[in-house]
């Protein structure tokens, strides 16, 4: 004959198992997401980042190192000017002319180039991600324009009788043809290899320094 306490006991363990039983995946939920938590945020709350920090730009190497060049000698113009001046003076009231002339045959040269030390921060740049670095170059300028003193010389000079010499008139053809020498630098064709020129030597330096492409451009005036 059965015991009929043996037949009770297991009823309210099943009772409290069926209270349970929907609460059950609940609780591996909470528990999944709370070591899903504890791994990820686990780090974090062990090792804070910092408050500060402090992320380094490539731009101002590449910067500084085409600003060491200072000026960028890019073309070069040999110029040779023949001058004619003549000084013509009134006598006796205006009734007669006397001139004084001069012919100067002047030889330079004039150097033009790009002023690297006008760059600005804001004219260099560079992905380190592409390997692309952008420069703003300002205009090529003439950077030097001079006469050849062993080259340059008075080649005819004639004062009439009735004139007076002008001690300025060499000083004055020198100083035309000076100004000639640097509108001969100044040329579209002169300033167009220039430009090649720069884009050519500052594209080698970027490059040598890391860069894969160089994108060069000029830019007019002072923006």
């Amino acid at each position: 004959m059965p015991d009929p306490s043996s037949e009770r006991s297991p009823r309210p363990l099943k009772l409290l198992g069926s209270l349970l039983g929907p609460y059950r995946l609940l609780a591996y939920l909470v528990a999944a997401t709370l070591a899903v938590a504890l791994v990820v945020l686990g780090p974090k709350l062990l090792f804070p980042p910092p408050d500060h920090v402090i992320t380094e730009r490539p731009t101002p190497s590449l910067l500084n190192a085409i600003r060491e060049v200072s000026r960028l000698e890019t073309a070069e113009v040999h110029v040779e000017k023949v001058v004619d001046l003549t000084d013509r003076q009134s006598a006796f009231f205006g009734l007669v002319e006397a001139k004084d002339a001069l012919l100067l045959v002047a030889v330079g040269r004039a150097v033009v180039g790009v002023d690297l030390g006008k760059m600005r921060e804001q004219d260099v740049s560079f992905d380190p991600k592409t390997g692309v670095a952008r420069i703003d170059l300002p205009e090529p300028e003439v950077i030097s324009a001079m006469l050849d003193e062993d080259g340059t010389y008075v080649f005819a000079r004639s004062t009439d009788l009735l004139a007076k010499r002008n001690e300025q008139l060499e000083a004055s053809a020198r100083r035309q043809a000076q100004r000639a020498i640097e509108a001969a630098a100044r040329t579209p064709d002169v300033m167009r290899r220039a430009r090649a020129q720069a884009e050519k030597q500052l594209s080698a330096l970027a490059k040598a320094l890391g860069a894969k492409q160089v994108e060069v451009r000029f830019r007019s005036g002072d923006r």
